[in-house]
């Protein structure tokens, strides 16, 4: 497995290296570049590192890099490669960080990444915080305490545990306030001031909300802010266009000190009049919405729901939902999202968890990093991005697979009516924040085990997909095992063949001789695999040429290698891509490690079963140690042979001597 560092030179040479990074930031699970030229990244290259989930591309120079949770290490080695230290000035945050175009209204990209990049760093928060909530409801299903009672009538010791999840979603705003300018390119302290200001003490001695107060001697009505999101957002809008005109207007070498005075002085009443009540609005407003169809059928919502996020969250839709989670909570007391949305969850992590299995039992090691990571991500965090760009978003029946989790979670979850008192991220840890807790988990399980199961069975790839990836394991398998038994050869004796002499090898199956570069695959066609030749055989049997021991025996029976006295090492690939017959058609008579003897039965195999599969019989014959060698050649380019017949030449290398 490749460590942190030398993935992280991978992405950045692949990327096109660290003069074409303007910005890097990341998130929970991706690495987020800007690029000078988002044409220099080779794609296909970058996802060659089992280490990298997936690569998605934003507008014309960004470029996202999903690594999953462990996105962190690969972001700190990458800052400290030669270059990255010094990002230009569009990597300030005077600069917006946003540069690309992804459809024809544009604006409407930047507003939902906008969402995005504003929440994406205070996850950490979040989940810390959804984790806390977890723990003091657990406290209430054993009878430890009552989760929703006032806090005048909770022991002190839980006064304090609920004074620990409600800082984050009490200051919310605050941190939205931040985040949100810091993404526009305004000042995030002034942005995080601005809100805070709404929090105050000395705010909250006004009045209660809904309460009318004379500020200026103009009215004011009241509003609670706390947990608040809309209106810190509209904010922080507000903000980037007052400090923009600010600047224009206030001489460079007094900025420091009178736009932020201003920016204050225009943004808090602003804020306090108009377009903090605007925001709770709007937010309300969509709630409302939302709450209308629940009112009418919780039932169609809660399927609407888990249907709708596979779609939403690849492309960043999703974050309008989770602001109106926590907008649910904040003035109905409860979320009625949550729980349909845990049924796109568990689907999502049922699929990468059939995957897992499959990649097991395939032997799929880079598959096996990526879903297992997925799998863990999800279930233990909450964290659906691994899995959908690490395995949902590259295969074609992943999707089929998905959907009738989401589905049948969903219609699970509008039967209980599940609903959610706290704000918690969708996970093994937080059933216990849903009512009811018994409806919640089956909805996960039913989602969870429909689709895991649709993917056991009937796979997650298509036709061409798996044939290929089967090719890839054999081909890794077989070149794993020739690097083995090279290094132990090279450890334990030299070569038999005495340097100069030439070792006849002899045919080992009856056919029609067939030129190497003839032969319907590149690899052999290019000699990448070995130099010898081909046969399109007569007969159905292949054998030892010579005495020798066996240095790779595959299950399939559609290829065998032998380790011949002389040193030469000979590979038999009977057809080509019999892999993917998955032993059909052939029977294998040796196992790796066997001696064998001239002329011996290795694998018999029925032609007529190759070809109604749809593949050649053409079998080749290569010396794969031929680098070794001083040279190797076809003793005929073309004609029948027979078992036994001589047909390659090969002549060990002489050592000089001085």
């Amino acid at each position: 497995m490749a460590s942190t560092t030398t993935t992280s030179q991978h992405i950045l040479r692949e990327i096109g290296g660290a003069e074409n990074v303007t910005n890097l930031t990341y998130c929970a699970t991706r690495l987020r570049f800007q690029l000078r030229d988002q044409g220099k990244v080779d794609v296909e290259k970058l996802e060659s590192d089992p280490a990298v989930l997936g690569v998605v591309k934003q507008g014309t120079t960004g470029m996202q890099v999903v690594m999953g949770g462990g996105v962190a290490e690969y972001y700190n080695a990458l800052v400290k490669e030669p270059g990255m230290g010094k990002l230009d000035e569009e990597a300030a945050p005077s600069k917006k960080e946003y540069e690309g175009v992804r459809g024809k209204y544009s604006w409407v990209d930047y507003g939902f990444e906008f969402l995005s990049d504003t929440f994406r760093p205070i996850l950490w928060a979040l989940l810390g915080a959804s984790l806390i909530i977890t723990l003091l409801v657990l406290a209430d299903t054993f009878g430890w305490q009552d989760f929703r009672a006032p806090m005048e009538e909770q022991p002190d010791t839980y006064v304090f545990m609920h004074a620990m999840w409600r800082s984050v979603f009490y200051f919310l705003p605050i941190m939205v306030g931040a985040t949100a300018a810091r993404k526009l390119g305004a000042n995030e302290w002034v942005g995080a001031a601005i809100p805070a200001a709404l929090l105050t003490p000395e705010f909250l001695a006004l009045g209660v909300a809904g309460d009318t107060v004379n500020i200026f001697g103009l009215p004011m009505v009241l509003n609670d802010y706390s947990g608040q999101v809309f209106p810190p957002l509209i904010a922080a809008i507000g903000l980037f266009w007052v400090e923009k005109g600010l600047k224009k207007l206030i001489p460079s070498a007094v900025q420091m000190v009178f736009v932020p005075f201003f920016s204050l002085l225009i943004m808090i009443p602003a804020t306090a009049f108009l377009l903090g009540p605007f925001g709770i609005g709007v937010g309300n407003g969509i709630a409302s919405l939302l709450e209308t169809v629940n009112a009418f059928s919780p039932f169609i919502l809660a399927i609407i729901i888990p249907m709708l996020y596979p779609f939403l969250v690849p492309l960043g839709l999703h974050w309008p939902l989770n602001a109106i989670m926590i907008q649910n909570i904040a003035t109905l007391g409860y979320d009625f999202i949550q729980g349909p949305m845990g049924a796109w969850n568990f689907a999502c992590f049922g699929v990468v968890t059939g995957v897992m299995i499959i990649s097991i039992k395939e032997h799929n090691r880079s598959m096996r990093q990526v879903s297992l990571g997925g799998m863990m991500a999800g279930l233990l965090g909450g964290i659906s991005e691994p899995s959908l760009y690490g395995v949902l978003l590259r295969f074609k029946k992943t999707y089929l697979r998905l959907l009738p989790g989401c589905f049948l979670g969903g219609v699970v979850m509008g039967f209980f009516d599940v609903r959610a008192y706290a704000f918690v991220f969708t996970s093994l840890l937080t059933i216990p924040a849903m009512d009811p807790i018994y409806g919640y988990a089956i909805g996960l399980a039913v989602a969870f085990f429909t689709s895991m199961l649709l993917v056991v069975f009937l796979d997650y790839r298509g036709k061409e997909e798996k044939a290929e990836a089967l090719a890839r394991i054999a081909a890794e398998r077989e070149e794993a095992n020739r690097a083995e038994d090279e290094r132990i050869d090279a450890a334990v004796a030299p070569a038999a063949t005495t340097p100069g002499d030439t070792f006849q090898i002899r045919s080992p199956l009856a056919g029609r001789v067939v030129p190497l570069n003839e032969v319907p695959d590149e690899a052999f066609a290019a000699g990448a695999v070995g130099k010898g030749i081909a046969i399109d055989p007569s007969g159905d049997t292949v054998v030892a040429p010579a005495d020798g021991s066996v240095m790779v025996a595959f299950p399939t029976g559609h290829a065998v290698g032998l380790k011949l006295d002389g040193g030469v090492q000979l590979l038999v690939h009977i057809g080509i891509d019999t892999v993917n017959m998955e032993g059909k058609g052939f029977e294998l008579l040796v196992a790796k490690g066997d001696r064998v003897t001239a002329g011996q039965p290795l694998v018999r195999f029925d032609r007529a079963a190759i070809e109604e599969a749809g593949y050649s019989a053409i079998t080749p014959v290569v010396v794969t140690n031929h680098r070794k060698l001083a040279d190797v050649v076809a003793l005929t380019a073309t004609g029948e042979v027979a078992v036994g017949d001589p047909v390659i030449d090969a002549t060990a290398k002489v050592t000089e001597t001085v």
